[in-house]
C-alpha cells in the first residue's frame, strides 16, 4: 500500500449546531499533488486548519507525516509549510526582511539564513525585487513570496489555501509550474481549490468534497476511469451505406460493447462505438475500417473532462 502522509479518519469539526466537517476521511500519498476540491462554504479550510493544527477537532483523528495533530501538534508543524488564503500584512518590510523574519522564527541560524533567502527567492523567481517592500509586489508576487517563506524550515509537506485565488491567468500558471517543480523536489502538496483547471493541469490526486464531506477521491486515473468506464470513439463517413458497413466490420470486434448511430453533422454520417480496448486496439478498429476500403472522414476518441467528473460525482451519479 502506498505509504500515506496525510490522513485523516471520520474527521468532524462543529461549530455550534453547525457542522462544517462531517465524518471526512483523506488519504494524501507521500509524494503526490493533492487537489482538494469543493465549492466555497464545503469545509475545505476548516479541514486545512485541522490538519494545520490551528483549530482542534471536534472528533475524529488526523495524522501528518505520521504525526497526530491532536497528540503531537509541534512535530506536524515542523513537518508542514502552511500557506493561508490571506497573505497578511506586512506593510513595513522588504522582500529579504520578509523571509528573513520567518526563517528566524524556525530557528534557522543567522549565518545560514543568507543563503537560503537567495535560494528562496530564485526559486520562485523574485530575486530581482528582493529589496522591494512588500506592499508594492503583485498579487501574484506575493502568493510566490508567501510559497517560498512555507520552505524556509525544507517542511516535506506543503498546505496551501486557495494558492491561486484572484490570480490573473499568467499568474496561475506561473504558480501552477512552481507547484509542479516543488514536487519533482520531493514536497507533497495538498492545495484547496475550486477552479478546476488548475487540479486538471497538475494534479496526481484529487478529493472532492461537498457540504463538508468527502464524496470521491482517488488518483486522477482513477477518477476518470468512474465516470468514462470504457472508451467512445466517433466515426465520421460519407454516407449510410459507409455507415452499415462499418458496423459489420466492428460489431464481432472483442471490446466493442456497442455501436449507436448519432445526428449527422455537415451532410457527414457519424456512429459512436463504445470499446474497452487499449490504444493499440483502438489502432486496430481504424486499420481494420480502412483495409475495407471505407473512407474514414473522422475517428476521434471523446474524452470527459474534470468538470464532468465534478458534475456527476456532486450530484450523486457516481457514489
Amino acid at each position: 500500500m502506498t505509504d500515506l502522509i496525510i490522513e485523516t479518519r471520520d474527521l468532524v469539526k462543529k461549530f455550534g449546531n453547525f457542522t462544517a466537517v462531517n465524518g471526512l476521511s483523506l488519504e494524501v500519498p507521500a509524494g503526490s499533488i493533492y487537489g482538494f476540491v469543493g465549492p466555497n462554504g464545503a469545509g475545505k479550510t476548516t479541514t486545512m486548519r485541522m490538519l494545520t493544527t490551528l483549530t482542534r477537532p471536534t472528533s475524529g483523528q488526523a495524522w501528518v507525516n505520521g504525526h497526530s495533530v491532536t497528540e503531537e501538534p509541534r512535530a506536524v508543524r515542523r513537518a508542514i509549510g502552511y500557506m493561508p488564503d490571506e497573505f497578511g500584512v506586512y506593510d513595513d518590510m522588504r522582500v529579504w526582511e520578509y523571509l528573513d523574519f520567518f526563517a528566524a522564527c524556525y530557528d534557522i541560524p543567522e549565518i545560514e539564513r543568507k543563503k537560503l533567502i537567495d535560494d528562496l527567492l530564485a526559486l520562485v523567481d523574485l530575486s530581482h525585487r528582493r529589496d522591494d517592500m512588500v506592499d508594492k509586489l503583485s498579487r501574484g508576487m506575493k502568493q510566490r513570496l508567501s510559497l517560498a517563506r512555507t520552505l524556509a524550515h525544507d517542511p516535506s509537506v506543503l498546505i496551501l489555501d486557495e494558492p491561486a485565488s484572484g490570480l490573473d491567468p499568467r499568474a496561475r500558471v506561473e504558480i501552477r509550474e512552481l507547484l509542479v517543480e516543488l514536487a519533482r523536489m520531493g514536497k507533497t502538496i495538498f492545495f484547496s481549490t475550486h477552479i478546476l483547471a488548475d487540479v486538471s493541469e497538475i494534479c496526481s490526486h484529487i478529493g472532492i468534497v461537498e457540504a463538508g464531506e468527502i464524496i470521491a477521491q482517488g488518483s486522477m486515473e482513477d477518477m476518470r476511469a468512474q465516470i468514462q468506464p470504457h472508451r467512445e470513439i466517433t466515426v465520421t463517413l460519407r454516407d449510410q451505406e459507409a455507415v452499415e458497413a462499418v458496423k459489420a466490420i466492428v460489431s464481432g470486434v472483442e471490446g466493442v460493447m456497442g455501436i449507436a448511430d448519432l445526428e449527422p453533422r455537415a451532410g457527414r454520417q457519424r456512429l459512436r462505438i463504445d470499446y474497452t480496448g487499449d490504444d493499440e486496439g483502438v489502432a486496430d478498429l481504424n486499420r481494420r475500417i480502412s483495409a475495407a476500403g471505407i473512407a474514414i472522414l473522422g475517428f476521434a476518441e471523446e474524452t470527459k473532462d474534470l468538470e464532468s467528473m465534478f458534475m456527476r460525482v456532486t450530484k450523486g451519479i457516481v457514489t
